[in-house]
């Protein structure tokens, strides 16, 4: 009777390090992208700020274990997190793929062994590349490209009307024009709504 709870505690904390583990390898899987999880990772661990809002119920919906000082050294058995400096390590350990297979082998070799992925997840083969940082101007550019087009999906939601000029320019009609044509701003060519 005094055991149970006490193993039943110890079994909760440890369900939710695996679920952190899942978590981070379903974050590389879906951004192709470890170092970019680890980084950020990083600075947020390094943050100062006080979660003044976090208790024993909600810390296991933080990212990082919100309740541990920085002053205090508090055992990995009794934490719902796992340390951060091992889930990086991990994430930088992934060379060859971003795929959940990936992620057991980097968890492994970090941890000397053991299974965090589920048989149901080992069984995707699908080869997930890894892709670099971007920085500069084609980071720059892919963003615009992406902020235009999903402009272009709200504006369809909201039934503005596409009409393509000869000149390269897309017109976009609101809903609410009422007149029959519309001239292109950059080549003067009218065309019918």
């Amino acid at each position: 009777a005094i055991l149970v709870p006490i193993l039943a505690r110890l079994l909760y904390f440890s369900i939710s390090r695996k679920r952190e583990y899942l978590a981070d390898a379903s974050g590389v899987r879906l951004s192709r992208y470890p170092e970019g999880l680890a980084s950020a990772l990083e600075k947020i661990s390094d943050t100062k700020l006080n979660l003044e809002s976090a208790n024993k119920v909600t810390a296991p919906m933080y990212i990082i274990n919100p309740l541990k000082k920085k002053s205090m050294k508090i055992s990995n058995l009794s934490s719902t997190h796992p340390p951060i400096t091992e889930r990086v390590r991990i994430l930088r350990a992934m060379q060859h793929g971003a795929n959940y297979s990936n992620y057991q082998q980097a968890y492994s070799t970090v941890r000397g062994g053991g299974s965090v992925i589920p048989k149901s997840g080992m069984a995707d083969t699908e080869e997930i590349g890894i892709r670099s940082a971007t920085t500069g101007k084609a980071a720059a550019k892919r963003g615009k490209a992406t902020q235009r087009k999903m402009g272009d999906i709200m504006m369809a939601v909201n039934d503005y009307s596409f009409i393509p000029c000869a000149c390269g320019v897309k017109l976009k009609v609101p809903p609410t024009y009422k007149k029959k044509l519309v001239s292109c701003p950059k080549c003067g060519k009218q065309h019918a709504v």
